[in-house]
């Protein structure tokens, strides 16, 4: 095996024999690996695998983990002596936490505190770590957010989490892992909000780090083509053991364990048929046109608002029994698309279901609305916690057919899990179950089980895959084309990927700040792009 030149290199962080267990049961099995000094270090694997508990081990940020083996990180300075990670105290930690360890957490919705601006959890970040002024934290703030491509860096730095986009709140934790210049990076799911084209520009953004400063990246992933494109040597690990690892281009070139060629292989694959020909559409808009109500700063805004407009001129149709994607990044206007699609937000321009008016103030909502269902991107987040399985899935039931007695009414929820692959036969006690007792595939399955319990003709897929691993998003998108086949569904599919635009669309609209740049088949779209940007996104996701 070829040795990469940065391995020869004394290391920065040096993993020997590292063991974690929970309760006395062992989920990481003796892993040894190291990371030089500005090197790049992907760490693959499924959900489950193992990866993030490790790389949270080496900072001690496992909770109630029994953690063994040696884990030393390199002295900041010339001379300066080696810190043993599992054995310092919690106080020397605070010192390396943020300094010459930092990370970024992949659901940023709950690693950013809700009752504070961006600015202000980045800038006391600086203030704590590098003894700024407040003036100088907020201004470094700032530049931070410009650094990773955020839009209107010094408003957004204003902002509250949940007034920014998801792959804007991505972007502004990793703002703030990086403005103390960290030594190693610890980057779960980094990219996983964002869209392609982004993606490419924070990791050249953390490569220009790396080339500044020496940093190193220890990247917990289950995005293959991250990996390819970004990436010195890549560590495969399946149930808590590593079992493969070197340079990127040896090991997808010439995998050897069976686990990795899996997952090499797990990229989604085209399975649909051809929509429903002489048959008017399910949905179809004209003119479409979304706005929020904005503040105007100074004396004007005491008289009136302003407006931003999300989406603007949309027209559209999803065919019968056939899937229309939209694509486009963070902010493109897309969510919002699929909002006015789900009637629960006011709109202006035409949008029609079957025929008939829909918006939230349409009339017949009710009989439209068990005809448009949903599929949310967050499984965890989109079930509730304190209801049971068979709850979750016949919740629809109660509102659109009430007058089911309760075994009826269970008899159609065991029919519909069945049809997603949940059965008791292989969750025993399947109906009385929680949704945190099943991985996040099979959390999938049970949101689209309670979308299709109501029999829908529509479904609004809303990033369906995006929170998956790439061996669950390729089971669920070939659930997705089975049941279009089988029930004859239409979906207007909301993602970044295009990939799964590939795998599942017949109709693809291309969008960029509120606009549809393109519009076509996915052969035309996907193979022969005329939009610059099209061409951006395609030429990203190859």
């Amino acid at each position: 095996m070829t040795q990469d030149p940065k391995i020869a290199l004394p290391p920065l962080v040096d993993v020997k024999d590292l063991r974690v267990s929970f309760g006395g049961k062992e989920v990481v099995h003796g892993v040894n690996f190291s990371i030089a000094p500005g090197e790049k270090l992907a760490l693959v694997g499924e959900s489950g695998s193992g990866k993030t508990v490790t790389a949270l081990s080496l900072v001690r940020l496992v909770h109630n983990a029994h953690i063994t083996g040696s884990a030393r990180l390199a002295g900041a300075g010339e001379g300066a002596a080696p810190v043993e990670l599992l054995q310092a105290s919690e106080r020397e930690l605070l010192g390396i936490r943020g300094r010459d360890i930092a990370m970024i957490f992949q659901e940023p919705m709950t690693a950013l505190n809700p009752v504070y601006t961006i600015g202000d959890q980045i800038a006391e970040v600086l203030q704590i770590k590098q003894a700024l002024s407040a003036r100088q934290a907020w201004d470094a703030a700032v530049e931070a957010l410009a650094a990773t491509g955020i839009p209107e860096p010094a408003r957004r730095a204003a902002s509250y989490p949940h007034q920014l986009s998801g792959g804007q709140r991505q972007r502004a934790m990793i703002a703030m892992a990086l403005a103390c210049r960290p030594r190693l990076l610890l980057a779960d799911e980094p990219t996983t909000a964002l869209d392609v084209t982004l993606r490419q520009q924070i990791l050249d953004l953390l490569s220009d780090l790396q080339r500044q400063t020496g940093m190193a990246v220890l990247l917990i992933t289950h995005d293959l083509n991250l990996v390819r494109r970004f990436a010195d040597r890549v560590a495969v690990m399946e149930s808590g053991h590593l079992v493969e690892h070197g340079p990127v281009h040896e090991v997808f070139g010439n995998p050897r364990h069976a686990y990795t060629r899996k997952l090499i292989e797990s990229r989604p694959e085209r399975d649909v048929q051809e929509p429903r020909s002489g048959e008017p559409a399910v949905m179809q808009a004209d003119a479409l046109r979304v706005g929020y109500p904005v503040p105007i700063p100074g004396f004007r805004g005491w008289f009136r608002r302003g407006e931003f407009v999300a989406v603007q001129g949309a027209r559209f149709q999803v065919p019968p029994g056939g899937t229309l994607g939209i694509v486009g990044e963070s902010g493109s206007g897309k969510s919002t698309m699929a909002l006015a699609a789900l009637g629960l937000i006011p709109h202006g321009g035409e949008l029609e279901v079957v025929g008939k008016r829909w918006g939230p103030d349409a009339t017949g909502n009710r009989e439209i609305r068990r005809l448009v269902q949903v599929v949310f991107q967050d499984p965890f987040s989109s079930l509730s916690p304190r209801m049971t399985v068979e709850e979750i899935v016949g919740e629809g039931l109660l509102v659109h057919e009430p007058g089911l007695s309760l075994e009826e009414r269970r008899v159609q929820v065991v029919r519909t899990l069945d049809e997603v692959g949940l059965t008791e036969a292989q969750f025993p006690g399947l109906l009385g179950r929680y949704p945190h007792e099943f991985s996040g595939g099979q959390r999938q399955r049970l949101a689209i089980a309670r979308a299709l319990i109501v029999q829908p003709q529509l479904l609004v897929l809303d990033e369906p895959t995006s929170a998956l691993d790439v061996t669950i998003q390729k089971q669920v998108l070939k659930l997705l084309q089975r049941l279009q086949r089988e029930r004859g569904l239409s979906y207007l599919l909301i993602t970044h990927d295009v990939d799964v635009i590939w795998a599942m669309a017949h109709e693809v609209l291309v969008m960029k700040d509120g606009k549809v740049l393109e519009a076509g088949t996915v052969e035309q779209v996907l193979r022969d792009p005329q939009d610059p940007y099209t061409r951006t996104l395609v030429a990203a996701a190859a």
